[in-house]
């Protein structure tokens, strides 16, 4: 005799007292306690158990999302999700659980650690409110083109649309903001809609969403796990050569080239300083390619845009020709119209702005080194010269501005003692604020760091998050977290994520006591300044109360000796600066 229990309110139907069977049951027959339909019935564990079924649905979700390289799951616990969270846990370590104390953390670890790695985490809600939690992390992986798979719970099948406790139309929900969106209502879809939202996610860049009711979670299923080989295409692809020749042809025309070098160009530094090299053009990276090269380099002349460097903008005025590669062209990077060459994977980006003259479709990795291959050696000396003077003008300018001896301490001097002291092979994660400005402006990338931050969203609370995902991706590297009072204070709570996990993340807080960003905004616009103070609050007594390391500084002779002290800690550390919050004095 059997068993059998209503996912929706537990109610339990023994073959052995009642007078049916519930098998005899008619189709129409309901859930004498809540109502729900007879298909909303499982068949207890124990009674699985003897049909020899090993595993539930949310078992072979996770294993095949092992199988396909997600090593990491982002969330918090509910409802609706424990059968997930529960196939975690059986995985033996396969896929790892990240306990976060905000579903918009989970997201931003996703959205971040995509950025970094190229590879898909995944981040986990209930239904309802964790699902809209996930939201502003989710739309900053869609927008910045970063692989995420967003796994959600949801009420069981027989209450969807009857306006259930947490229910809300998930379908509609995530539509807008994913590159694949579906919900798992049969055991059958398993290994297919995983696998498909991990190669959408992959190929498309973007966020995949899989809802699964609480019920399908836990039914009983076996199938075999889908393997990753031979189900992939390869991107290493380029454009045909008489493409390449005539970008060429327009490159050995141009007396004045500029290389813009854009996020989609990370990881071809050597490649983009061969090609700077051989046609004796500078480089300019936008924002969020900073450290594509290191700066150090002499032809690289800085970003350009509103935190850009007067090399940038004097080079890029004069230019007759852009040689853009991998760049959105975004409103922030004030690039102008100019003759261009353009490469881009993404065929949408190609123009995107304003006509080209030639636009190469395909992998920059393949791509650049095939255009040089086909330009001319040039030689230019007065050219070379002119970036050279340039450069040395705006490093003048950057030590001119870092005042030791200022107080409060200028956001300038900050970040010459970081730029001094941060490991050469550091990763870090940039808030969006202020504290974003002087980075940007002053800070210069080397070779070996990495750099992870909001970009078209630009959404403040980004910085710790990205710490955090950073911190599990590269656990051998010194992880640096540059946020402001107002970022930080959104996402608080998650420095008890680094402290539960020991991920020793140094987290530098600019501490204006402002939303300085919005203030000098105001100030641009000829509002008066209103509403953008911060009540004063002490970041470095909080992580020494929470059982970190806390360090405060007030003085600017105190500055270098707490940034050594915070960057050989164990553990989790927030050094809370005080920091003019005036632009420019």
């Amino acid at each position: 005799m059997a068993k059998y229990r209503c996912t929706v309110c537990n109610f339990v139907y023994d073959d052995a007292k009642e007078k049916i069977k519930f098998s005899d049951l008619p189709k129409e027959w309901v859930c004498p306690v809540c109502g729900a339909p007879k298909s909303a019935f499982v068949l207890l564990a124990e009674q699985a158990a003897e049909k020899k079924v090993e595993h539930t649905v949310s078992e072979v979700l996770i294993n095949q999302i092992a199988e396909w390289g997600v090593k990491y799951v982002f969330g918090i616990p509910g409802t609706s999700t424990l059968g997930i969270v529960d196939a975690i846990r059986k995985s033996n370590g396969k896929v790892k659980y990240v306990q976060v104390r905000h579903e918009e953390t989970a997201a931003f670890m996703a959205s971040a650690y995509g950025k970094l790695t190229g590879h898909v985490a995944a981040c986990l809600g209930i239904s309802g409110p964790g699902a809209t939690n996930l939201v502003t992390g989710l739309y900053d992986a869609q927008l910045d083109h970063s692989p995420v798979l967003a796994l959600t719970g949801m009420v069981p099948r027989a209450l969807i649309g009857r306006g259930s406790i947490q229910e809300i139309d998930q379908q509609a929900f995530f539509e807008p903001l994913t590159v694949y969106n579906k919900t798992l209502m049969t055991e059958d879809q398993t290994t297919t809609l995983a696998t498909l939202a991990i190669k959408h996610a992959l190929l498309d860049q973007g966020v995949a969403h899989i809802g699964i009711p609480n019920d399908v979670q836990k039914l009983p299923y076996e199938a075999e796990i889908l393997p990753f080989e031979g189900r992939m295409p390869n991107l290493a692809y380029g454009q045909e050569e008489w493409v390449v020749e005539k970008a060429a042809k327009v490159i050995d025309q141009a007396k004045r080239p500029v290389i813009l070098a854009g996020f989609g160009a990370r990881g071809q530094g050597t490649k983009l300083l061969k090609l700077a090299a051989k046609i004796g053009a500078p480089i300019i990276s936008t924002f969020r390619a900073k450290g594509v090269v290191d700066e150090n380099e002499a032809i690289y002349v800085g970003c350009h845009g509103g935190v850009g460097s007067t090399a940038a903008g004097a080079l890029m005025e004069k230019a007759d020709l852009l040689i853009a590669i991998g760049s959105s062209f975004s409103d922030l990077s004030l690039i102008p119209q100019k003759k261009t060459v353009q490469i881009d994977i993404n065929p949408l980006m190609i123009a995107r702005r304003y006509p080209v003259e030639v636009g190469l479709l395909g992998n920059s990795a393949v791509l650049i080194p095939k255009l040089t291959q086909k330009v001319q050696q040039k030689e230019n000396r007065e050219y070379l010269a002119e970036i050279t003077r340039l450069k040395q003008e705006w490093l003048n300018q950057l030590e001119k501005e870092a005042d030791a001896t200022m107080k409060p301490i200028r956001p300038q001097y900050i970040i010459k003692v970081l730029n001094k002291k941060i490991a050469d092979n550091a990763v870090i994660s940039l808030d969006v604020g202020e504290n974003c400005w002087w980075f940007g402006r002053n800070f210069m990338m080397k070779k070996s760091q990495k750099l992870v931050m909001s970009g078209t969203l630009a959404t403040m609370g980004f910085g710790l998050p990205g710490a955090l995902a950073a911190a599990l991706a590269y656990p051998d590297r010194q992880i640096v977290c540059l946020t402001g009072d107002g970022g930080l204070t959104m996402v608080l709570g998650d420095f008890l994520t680094a402290l539960k996990y020991n991920l020793p993340v140094k987290v530098f807080v600019m501490n204006n006591k402002h939303l300085g960003m919005i203030m000098q905004e105001q100030k641009v616009e000829g509002f008066e300044g209103w509403q953008t103070d911060l009540y004063d609050y002490n970041f470095a007594d909080f992580a020494e109360h929470s059982g970190g390391m806390g360090i405060k500084v007030t003085e600017p002779s105190q500055l270098e000796a707490a940034v050594d002290k915070a960057l050989k800690a164990t553990k989790p550390t927030i050094v809370d600066i005080d920091t003019d919050p005036r632009r420019f004095l």
